[in-house]
């Protein structure tokens, strides 16, 4: 699967490495340093374009940024039309200390009003990245941890429930966008 990965942070690098282990093709795109992004190419095998490039030819994004980049990196995005997109960001405050949004929205909620033809999932924003390489290390080993994922789209959860158990975790599907208003507060715990 070639997939794009917008953001090369704790959860972008992490993942990006895991899924390059699997064999599937990755651009890495938007990153403060652009010798971070060549680095993890050449970690992983994969190349470095701008976010218009890794949106084009994927079949599946990551969407890795901090909440105070949304808006850039989505400008940069596009459409998203039809565009299957894995959203791990949780909408923190500049602090990374306090939920901007909840309870009555969500930030999984806002990115799907903001890109309506996008396919959106919700998921890996409670998983920590620290626990992905031992999770891949002992992949088959026993029974999986749980990946929380919401959606609309049964297709791209579809999508999201490959690559999630790509790297040995289980998708727990926990129904609609609705619901990271309940789960994204629940990052916080982690």
């Amino acid at each position: 699967m070639k997939i794009g990965i917008l953001g090369s942070g704790l959860m972008g690098g992490a993942l990006g490495r895991l899924w390059a282990a699997c064999g599937h093709e990755l651009t890495f795109a938007y990153a403060r340093s652009t010798a971070k992004l060549e680095r993890l190419a050449r970690e992983t095998g994969g190349t470095v374009g701008t976010v218009a490039q890794a949106v084009a030819g994927a079949d599946a994004i990551l969407l890795a940024v901090h909440w105070s980049r949304i808006n850039d990196v989505l400008d940069q995005a596009g459409t998203l039309e039809g565009k299957a997109v894995l959203n791990c960001c949780v909408p923190l405050d500049d602090e990374n200390r306090d939920l901007v949004v909840g309870m009555t929205t969500s930030g999984a909620e806002e990115l799907a009003r903001l890109r309506p033809t996008a396919r959106w999932v919700s998921c890996f924003n409670t998983t920590p990245s620290e626990s992905f390489a031992p999770v891949f290390a002992r992949k088959g080993q026993g029974t999986p941890p749980q990946v929380l994922t919401c959606g609309d789209d049964a297709g791209a959860k579809e999508i999201a429930g490959r690559l999630i158990r790509d790297i040995g975790f289980e998708p727990l599907e926990t129904g609609g966008l609705r619901n990271a208003r309940f789960i994204e507060p629940f990052a916080m715990a982690t």
